[in-house]
């Protein structure tokens, strides 16, 4: 069983991105982006950054011509209107973004918001041609209450099967308790819960979608747990927060991926 799911890993290519959250400046963005550009491997792993939204354009300016992914963190759901402070997807692909994060814990569990709003910006993100991100993961009181699989399964509900493309979908497993917290689930937890999203994405879509889709680790990835986590046969990259601000330990990361 393990040697089969090492084989199937060999489908999916590995895939590595840095949520800034809200920290750099204009200068400090385009210099992270062309440090990350300039050490980036051409193939083997797909790179990418998430930028503030104010700096979007400008990364994407300063990548541009290279392997490096330009990602936002947020979307909303119509295409355009009298949205004050919302930017849609036409606006992003505007400035050059690839992918969009959905459903960050942070946006869920401090912004609060709701899993039937989450649901529809997946939707409309993937529906304009953007790789959807998709981050699911319990709380530590979840875990305590053994609670981490009904969690994670109601998330990855807030997504549509008649999301056909695998490589336009992307699950970000991020435990709460292990992110910002000097915590990190084992290599073996984090194995557990990626099987089981695996699982249930054949159930919802799938076998084949299943095998094809990548379910990366989002719990606070550093380069000294990255290659255990990413050795695990359904461990396909890493959603990265604080160390991706810093070009080296990024890029180590991504180096492990390979």
């Amino acid at each position: 069983m393990y040697f089969e799911s090492w084989n199937k890993k060999m489908l999916r290519t590995p895939f590595v991105a840095g949520n800034w959250k809200m920290n750099t400046t204009k200068a400090s963005a385009i210099d992270l982006a062309k440090a990350v550009a300039k050490g980036a491997p051409s193939s083997g792993v797909q790179v990418g950054v998430a930028p503030p939204f104010v700096y979007l354009d400008a990364v994407y300016q300063a990548v541009a011509g290279t392997s490096v992914l330009v990602g936002a963190q947020d979307i909303y759901i119509e295409k355009s209107g009298a949205f004050t402070g919302e930017i849609c997807a036409d606006m992003l692909k505007d400035v050059g973004t690839q992918f969009v994060l959905t459903g960050h814990s942070e946006r869920r569990h401090v912004l609060h918001e709701a899993s039937a709003l989450i649901g529809k910006k997946a939707h409309a993100a993937y529906a304009a041609g953007l790789i959807v991100v998709h981050c699911v993961g319990e709380k530590l009181d979840e875990r305590d209450g053994g609670k981490t699989l009904s969690v994670v399964q109601a998330q990855l509900e807030e997504l549509s099967n008649q999301m056909q493309d695998p490589d336009r979908v992307v699950i970000a497993y991020e435990p709460v308790w292990a992110i910002g917290t000097g915590r990190t689930a084992t290599d073996e937890q984090a194995q557990e819960v990626h099987a089981y999203i695996r699982g249930a994405i054949s159930k919802l879509w799938n076998k084949d979608f299943a095998d094809h889709v990548r379910i990366i680790y989002g719990g606070s990835m550093k380069p000294e747990n990255a290659k255990a986590l990413m050795s695990k046969p359904d461990v396909d990259g890493g959603l990265i927060g604080g160390a991706a601000l810093k070009a080296d330990s990024f890029l180590a990361i991504v180096k492990a991926a390979l």
